[in-house]
């Protein structure tokens, strides 16, 4: 009796799986990528997720040395925290530099920056702080805002308008625009395009590529 769920259990994850995987190269077939160069992107887009790459680094604050009960034999040495920024691979990235790639081959300039624009204003209301995580993001209306924006402003080439302004409008909206909040956080690692927000790029380029 216990065949069948064991199936259930494994067979419903790789169908999700597979499911996610056509949609994706669909998606990025439709901005022009070969179905082999669909999976390339896809995969350096996972992997790259992995990856942060330190810019910078600030010294958060200094606890002062302690002695113990026996001055002479205890000490405790100042302890110095810093707070590291970091460009998520996956999440900023692979998702700029395929936007340029758009903006150089596909998408008209003036309905991508405006598209963009629109997505950028959505994502930052919608963006909230949360401590210990980040950035939180709902992760399906940015999306549809980019694809509605993208099919308004450029009906012919809404795919690839509709990526660029998910992918450069969310993540100046979620985590350019909030960094300074982000930064106040005290946290030790600051990911741009990575933590909550990844995700959200990362699907709302694709969904909203496939949406329009």
């Amino acid at each position: 009796m216990l065949w069948p769920l064991l199936f259930l259990f494994l067979f419903i994850p790789m169908l999700m799986a597979s499911l996610f995987l056509n949609l994706a190269i669909f998606s990025f077939a439709r901005l022009g990528l070969s179905p082999g160069g669909a999976m390339l992107l896809l995969s350096a887009s996972v992997i790259g997720g992995l990856i942060n790459i330190p810019v910078s680094r600030r010294r958060l604050y200094i606890e002062e040395p302690r002695f113990g009960s026996f001055p002479f034999f205890f000490y405790y040495p100042p302890q110095v925290s810093y707070q590291l920024l970091c460009i998520n691979v996956g999440g900023a990235v692979i998702p700029v530099l395929f936007s340029l790639h758009l903006l150089a081959t596909r998408a008209p300039l003036l309905p991508a920056l405006t598209a963009t624009l629109i997505v950028t204003v959505v994502a930052k209301l919608l963006a909230r702080i949360v401590p210990g995580v980040g950035i939180s993001i709902p992760t399906f209306i940015p999306p549809v805002v980019a694809a509605l924006a993208a099919i308004i402003v450029s009906p012919h080439n809404a795919a690839p308008v509709a990526y660029i302004a998910g992918a450069i409008g969310t993540l100046l909206g979620a985590d350019i625009l909030n960094l300074g909040a982000i930064r106040r956080l005290q946290s030790q690692v600051v990911s741009i395009g990575g933590a909550g927000v990844f995700d959200g790029i990362f699907l709302v380029a694709l969904a909203a590529a496939l949406l329009s």
